[in-house]
Formats: C-alpha cells, structure tokens, sequence
C-alpha cells in the first residue's frame, strides 16, 4: 500500500483519488476549500493546502499557475518525496501556445524548484473521464508517465496499474516536454470541438 497525497479537488484529483483508492492505497486530499477536499472521495482523508503532508507520493493535481505557491508553501518538506507534476502549461489567453521556455517544461521547472524531490510527469494527456471510466473507446486507458528515477516511476505504475488503468514508461524527465507537447495538442483538439473531452489519445496492444 502507497501513500497518496492529491493536491487539488477537481476533476483530475478527483478522478486520480479514485483510481488510487481502488489500488487500496491511503489517499490524502488536501484544497484550499476543506469542504471540496472532503467531497472529492469518502475513503480518502481531507484536509487543506498547508496541512502536513502524509503521501510519499504526492500529485500536484493543479493548474499550472497553481503550482508555484503551492511548492512555496512547503518549502523544506517535500525532499525525499515523489512529486507528480499532470499540468499542461497552455497560454490560456491565446490558447495557441505553451508558456515554458522552448524545450522546457513544467516538470522540469518543477524539478529545478524542488531538487531534492523525485519529479515525475505524469496524466497530462488524459482527460478526467478516461481516467474515471478506466477505458478510451475500446482501449484501457493509458497512463504514460516521464521521469529519472527509476523506483519512483516503478512506485506510480504500481498505484496506475493497480486502479485498473495501464501505466506505460515514456522515458526520462526529458520526455516531459513532448508529453507536454502532446497534452497542449488534446486541450486544443477538444476545445475546437474536433473531438470530446471523454475521448483522449490511445495505445493499442
């Protein structure tokens, strides 16, 4: 059994709570609303942004914006945790552009800001729906994940696979920028309404 701590209540740390809660893992959900953390799932424990931190692992379910201060707050207490990074640092103004340094990414600004942590990439280029439904069409849905630590990326697949999605190795860290990349490709896709926010990208056997 892992130990989970979501960051952030929406669709995304909702539908992550779940899958890892039906991994029978300890799920911590913490918001700056208690009250939208306690509803995100009844066998996690609820608490606010600020709070300790319980999870080993801990997923930033939060809007790219949002992570900054977030990291800032816990300052000297996430070294040595396993940090999941699922943003897609998307120019909402434009909705036509990335806003990291080109070849970049958040995750990478992530583990420049927090060097003694693990960072991992991870779910951007799943909507909440596929990660709720287990499945995108016919096809179980795919996690793919980007990191350099070996045991933390093994630690997160285990979490993936046993909620019932397919964790799928993309590489090191680097390959964060590409997923984000393809994250970026997804969000504009629905948005033009070329496809739904139920569908997503997936890997056939």
């Amino acid at each position: 059994m892992a130990l989970v701590t979501i960051i952030g209540a929406g669709n995304m740390g909702s539908a992550i709570a779940a899958v890892a809660v039906a991994g029978g893992n300890a799920v911590q959900v913490l918001a700056r609303d208690a009250e939208k953390a306690v509803a995100v799932n009844p066998q996690a424990t609820a608490g606010v942004v600020g709070d300790a931190i319980t999870g080993d692992i801990v997923v930033l379910a939060l809007p790219y914006g949002a992570v900054a201060p977030v990291l800032e707050s816990y300052a000297g207490q996430l070294d040595g945790k396993v940090l999941v990074d699922l943003t897609n640092p998307l120019d909402f103004s434009t909705f036509d552009s990335l806003v990291v340094a080109p070849g970049s990414s958040s995750a990478a600004e992530i583990a420049e800001a927090v060097p003694g942590a693990s960072v991992l990439k991870a779910f951007n280029t799943n909507f909440a729906a596929t990660l709720a439904t287990g499945a995108v069409g016919s096809e179980k849905t795919s996690v793919l994940l980007a990191g350099d630590d070996a045991d933390a990326k093994a630690a997160l697949a285990a979490i993936i696979d046993g909620g019932g999605l397919k964790a799928v190795d993309a590489g090191s860290l680097k390959r964060a920028h590409e997923l984000e990349a393809l994250g970026f490709l997804q969000l504009t896709l629905a948005a033009a309404e070329k496809t739904s926010w139920t569908s997503g990208f997936a890997l056939a056997d």
